[in-house]
């Protein structure tokens, strides 16, 4: 007897899992405006599955080169030069660096990406190390913003990698 109600609770319990592992992906997508009196802009895809969050982005109005793209501390994107998004998300007071860097980086430092001649560019990155709106301090990126930066993130720069004016930002909100 006792073994049959075993037997049901594990089954129980992977039924419950199967159902939490199917409604476990999210989605947000966000427009990103041009900012610095640039012609940037842009939108954002965030998907979460399985644990891993994964951004698409598609970028246009932006010159020719490289640029920075990273995650900032505020969904604030009411000032004309983007500086109302504050600095860099960085929940665990981590040097900036390049993503993955061992001597440190910034939950925020997504990193660079090409533009072609036409102003146009794509960014796509995935990571375990962000949610969407999971409510841990270290890890959600709601109330956030996106910025794409004027120029590249150098990677060594204190705090920000100097990467020039703030060309295009986006609130990351539901």
């Amino acid at each position: 007897k006792d073994n049959k109600k075993e037997t049901e609770t594990e089954m129980e319990t992977e039924v419950e899992k199967t159902v939490e592992e199917t409604v476990t992906k999210k989605e947000l997508k966000i427009d990103l405006e041009s900012k610095s009196e640039s012609n940037a802009a842009g939108s954002i895809k965030f998907t979460e599955e399985n644990g891993k969050v994964k951004m698409m982005a598609y970028l246009s109005g932006l010159d020719e080169g490289e640029h920075a793209i990273h995650i900032h501390e505020e969904a604030d994107c009411s000032s004309p030069d983007g500086t109302s998004a504050g600095g860099h998300w960085n929940p665990t007071g981590m040097p900036h660096g390049k993503w993955g860097a061992e001597t440190g980086y910034h939950k925020g430092d997504i990193g660079n990406f090409n533009v072609a001649a036409d102003g146009k560019g794509e960014v796509e990155f995935s990571t375990d190390q962000w949610c969407i709106g999971c409510g841990d301090r270290s890890k959600d990126i709601l109330g956030k913003a996106i910025i794409v930066h004027q120029g590249a993130d150098d990677f060594t720069s204190q705090p920000s990698g100097a990467a020039g004016s703030r060309v295009s930002c986006g609130g990351i909100i539901e």
